[in-house]
């Protein structure tokens, strides 16, 4: 793990495919608890901003970042993408991506599309994930969640939006966005559902969503927070939209140190 610096990106390999990471802090030691951080459906390594490096300061832990396949610098994406694409990522790649970074005991940290992810990859990996974190994740397609996505594909059109995605994904931009908005605007995606899933989760769960959030009910919150086996805290946020972390980075960073600091007093 030495040959990965610190704030550097680097290369690995996960379910066949070549993706970007980064660390925050340095390498996680040998057995250590890492915060490992998903980003959302358009998202990318430096669209969480200074999010994550105030939480690995916050909480000591080191920190993994990644991006997923089409997504970033990582390897172009092959359309049309699979229905069950979240499901592939957290049971195929992402047990790859933490076995080639040496990450044994992973505390999750998603966002939307990632939140899922996390909570799928807890699912089918509870004797490996420490503790789960979710920001705006989705468990089931709502109709606020296909309007919120529509408005995102009405502002892609216009032009500005793909402006300011392709600073940060370059030639995957227009693949990425495609895989995300026809993925989730396709009529057969409004039956996908993944409720059934989460009592298999056993690890302790914080569930934040933004009261304000345009892609998700508080619908979400309560049917994660009931589903999961384990011990769930669910937090809405006031005045908060779909990105809690970027929207209220002090707030948030401030109670998910304190859920991951009291997890091991």
């Amino acid at each position: 793990m030495s040959a990965f610096a610190p704030g550097e990106f680097f290369q690995i390999t996960a379910a066949g495919r070549r993706l970007r990471a980064q660390w925050i802090g340095g390498p996680a030691a040998p057995g250590a608890r890492c915060l490992v951080f998903l980003h959302e459906g358009l998202g990318s390594i430096p669209q969480w901003e200074d999010f994550p490096a105030a939480l690995c300061r916050a909480t000591g832990l080191s920190g993994l970042l990644y991006e997923r396949w089409g997504f970033g610098g990582s390897e172009a994406l092959a359309l049309p993408r699979p229905r069950d694409h979240l499901e592939r990522e957290a049971e195929d790649a992402l047990p790859e991506v933490l076995a080639a970074c040496g990450v044994r005991r992973p505390v999750l940290i998603g966002h939307s599309d990632g939140g899922t992810i996390a909570l799928l990859y807890a699912a089918a990996c509870p004797e490996r994930a420490e503790a789960c974190v979710t920001l705006a994740a989705h468990v089931f397609v709502e109709d606020v969640t296909r309007g919120g996505i529509e408005a995102v594909v009405a502002r892609w059109r216009a032009g500005g939006l793909r402006d300011r995605l392709a600073r940060h994904h370059g030639a995957n931009t227009e693949a990425m966005f495609r895989g995300w908005a026809e993925t989730w605007l396709d009529p057969g995606a409004r039956d996908w559902n993944v409720e059934h899933r989460l009592s298999a989760i056993t690890c302790p769960a914080l569930v934040i969503q933004g009261a304000d959030d345009a892609h998700g009910s508080p619908a979400q919150v309560a049917a994660i927070a009931a589903g999961v086996s384990g011990p769930a805290e669910a937090w809405m946020i006031p005045d908060c939209g779909h990105i809690p972390h970027l929207e209220r980075p002090d707030l948030v960073c401030a109670r998910i140190a304190g859920f991951i600091k009291n997890l091991w007093q």
